[in-house]
C-alpha cells in the first residue's frame, strides 16, 4: 500500500449513508475516536481559523512590541547625558512643574545609566488604565517629552494599539469575543491535530517494515508529493508547535471575559490568587475616611481632592522610601506609588523585566521610613507564580528578545499550518476536479465509539463547555449546522428523480 493511499482521509459525502455503509467506508478500527476527532478538527479548523489568523498576526506583532517600543520611542526612553542622578524627588518635582494641572501618582526611576525616569500622573481625560507619563533625564532633571502609557506594563501608544488590536480589535468589550473564541478553540484544534497525526503515523508504520518510518512523526516526508506533502508539512509543523499553542490558549483564557471569570473564581476558591500588599496605615486625624486613595480610581476618593501640601510632602519623602525598599531587597526596575493622603503608605514594586522571575513589593510609611508590609514572590502560591510567569511569557517579557522571537516564530508557523489546512480542505475530493471545495469527513462518527466512551465524551464536553462558555456555545452551533446540513443532504438523496431525468435504456 502506498503512503498517499494511507494518508487519504475517509471518503467524503454530505449525505448520510446507512450505518453499515458509513462504517465500511472508514478504515478506522472499531470503537475508534479518530472519525469523531477528524470531523471536529475539520469543522473547527475551517470555521475558527479566520479568528486564529487575526490572533496570530496581532499576537506576533505584540510579542515583538517591547523591542519595537525601544526603537520607536528611544528619544523618550534613553538619554545621552552622563553623571550622577539628581534625587528622585527633584525629578518628580520637575515633572510636576511641567504638568501642574495633574496629580502625580507614581514614578519609575531610571534603573540604569542612559535611561529616563518615568513620572506618572492620573489624567481624568484618559481612558481606563491609562496614565500620563513625563520622561525626565535623571542627570539634569529636564523633561525629554511626555506620552500616554497603559496598564501595569506602562506600555507606550504603539504597543498599546497593538495590544488592543490583539485583545478586542479596537471594538471594546464586544470585540473580546473574537479573542476568547480563538483561545477557546486553539487547544482543542492543537490536541486534536496531535491525535490525528500520531494515529496516521502508527498506520503508516504498520504498513511498512517496523521502524523504517520512525522519524516521519517529527520530520517532513520529502518523498511525498501533492496533497500528501502538504499533509506532511501540516502535521509535522503542528506537532512541533502544539505545546506552544496550548500554552497560548491557556494563558489567553485567563485574560478572557467569560472563561477568565471562571478561572478567577477557581483560583479564589483554591487560594491561588496573587497576594495583595496592605497599603493602609493606622488611622490619623487627617484620614478617618478609610479610603486608600489608590490611583484615584476607587470612586470614593480621588486625587483631585488631595491636599497639595500633603502630596508635596509625600513627594519629598520618595528618596527615603526607595532607600528603605532597596535595603529590604526590592531593587532594580521598580515603580513607587505616591500616596495622595496621610492614611496610605508608599508602595514600591519590582516591575516585570526580562529574565526576572520574581517581583517583590513593599509598603513603607514615608513619615518615619517604617516598613508596614512586604510581599515576597517566594511566598506566593505556586499557581500564582505560574500565572505570573505565564503572563510575562505570553507578553514576550520573561526571556526578553529570545521569547519575543520565539513567539513571533510560533505565530508565523501557526499561519503556515492554517494555510496548509485550507489547502487540504480545498483538495479534499475523491476525484480531482469534481468539487469546487473540499467536503467534510464521513458521517457516523458517533457510531464508531463505544457507548460508555460516548457518554464520557458528552459529560466531559458539557463540563468543559460550562467552564469555557464560548467553546460550548460555538460547539453547539457547529452541531446544529452539521445536523441541518445532514438533514438537507438526506432530503436530497431521498428525493424522487425528476420527470425530465432521462432513464437509461
Amino acid at each position: 500500500m502506498s503512503i498517499p493511499e494511507l494518508e487519504r482521509d475517509a471518503p467524503v459525502a454530505d449525505t448520510a449513508p446507512p450505518p453499515s455503509s458509513a462504517a465500511s467506508k472508514d478504515s478506522s478500527p472499531p470503537h475508534s475516536f479518530r472519525p469523531l476527532i477528524m470531523r471536529l478538527h475539520f469543522y473547527a479548523g475551517i470555521l475558527v481559523a479566520p479568528f486564529l489568523i487575526i490572533a496570530a498576526v496581532s499576537g506576533g506583532l505584540y510579542a515583538l512590541a517591547p523591542s519595537m517600543e525601544q526603537l520607536v520611542y528611544r528619544d523618550y526612553l534613553h538619554v545621552d547625558s552622563t553623571g550622577p542622578a539628581v534625587p528622585v524627588a527633584e525629578q518628580v518635582g520637575a515633572a510636576q512643574r511641567i504638568r501642574p494641572d495633574l496629580t502625580v501618582a507614581a514614578v519609575r526611576p531610571a534603573a540604569s545609566e542612559g535611561e529616563t525616569t518615568r513620572v506618572l500622573f492620573t489624567d481624568p481625560s484618559l481612558g481606563e488604565s491609562e496614565r500620563r507619563a513625563v520622561f525626565i533625564d535623571p542627570a539634569t532633571a529636564l523633561s525629554v517629552g511626555e506620552s500616554v502609557v497603559y496598564g501595569s506594563s506602562s506600555a507606550l501608544p504603539m504597543r498599546t494599539w497593538i495590544s488592543q488590536l490583539h485583545r478586542h480589535l479596537h471594538l471594546g468589550e464586544p470585540g473580546r469575543i473574537y479573542s476568547e473564541l480563538a483561545a477557546s478553540w486553539l487547544w482543542v484544534i492543537a490536541l486534536g491535530g496531535i491525535y490525528l497525526w500520531v494515529q496516521r503515523y502508527r498506520t503508516v508504520r504498520r504498513a511498512r517494515a517496523r521502524g523504517a518510518d520512525a522519524a516521519r512523526l517529527f520530520t517532513l516526508d520529502r518523498s511525498a508529493r501533492g496533497r500528501a506533502r502538504t499533509l506532511s508539512w501540516h502535521g509535522v509543523a503542528g506537532i512541533w508547535m502544539a505545546v506552544g499553542l496550548v500554552f497560548l490558549s491557556a494563558t489567553g483564557l485567563t485574560w478572557s471575559k467569560y472563561a477568565g471569570e471562571n478561572v478567577s473564581e477557581l483560583r479564589t476558591a483554591s487560594s491561588w490568587t496573587t497576594p495583595t500588599l496592605n497599603k493602609k496605615l493606622a488611622a490619623t486625624p487627617t484620614d478617618s475616611s478609610g479610603s486608600d486613595g489608590h490611583d484615584g480610581h476607587d470612586g470614593g476618593h480621588t486625587p483631585a481632592a488631595a491636599d497639595p501640601g500633603l502630596l508635596d510632602r509625600n513627594v519629598s519623602e520618595l528618596d527615603i522610601v526607595l532607600d528603605v525598599a532597596a535595603s529590604n531587597g526590592v531593587t532594580g526596575a521598580v515603580e513607587a506609588g505616591i500616596p495622595a493622603d496621610a492614611g496610605t503608605a508608599f508602595t514600591v514594586t519590582e516591575t516585570r523585566q526580562p529574565w526576572q522571575f520574581s517581583t517583590d513589593s513593599i509598603a513603607v510609611d514615608g513619615a518615619n521610613g517604617t516598613v508596614t508590609d512586604v510581599q515576597r514572590f517566594a511566598d506566593w502560591p505556586l499557581a500564582a507564580k505560574l500565572t505570573s510567569w505565564g503572563i510575562a511569557l505570553h507578553m514576550g517579557l520573561l526571556f526578553g528578545l529570545l521569547s519575543q522571537l520565539a513567539l513571533a516564530a510560533l505565530a508565523v508557523a501557526l499561519l503556515t499550518v492554517i494555510v496548509r489546512g485550507y489547502i487540504l480542505w480545498w483538495r479534499r475530493s475523491p476525484t480531482r476536479g469534481t468539487h469546487r471545495v473540499g467536503r467534510p469527513p464521513v458521517r457516523g462518527a458517533w457510531r464508531r465509539i463505544h457507548p460508555v466512551a460516548a457518554v464520557a465524551v458528552v459529560v466531559g464536553t458539557v463540563a468543559v463547555g460550562w467552564f469555557v462558555p464560548l467553546l460550548g456555545l460555538s460547539l453547539a452551533a457547529f452541531l446544529l449546522v452539521d445536523v441541518a446540513v445532514g438533514a438537507i443532504g438526506r432530503a436530497r438523496a431521498n428525493r424522487p428523480p425528476s420527470a425530465n431525468t432521462a432513464v437509461p435504456q
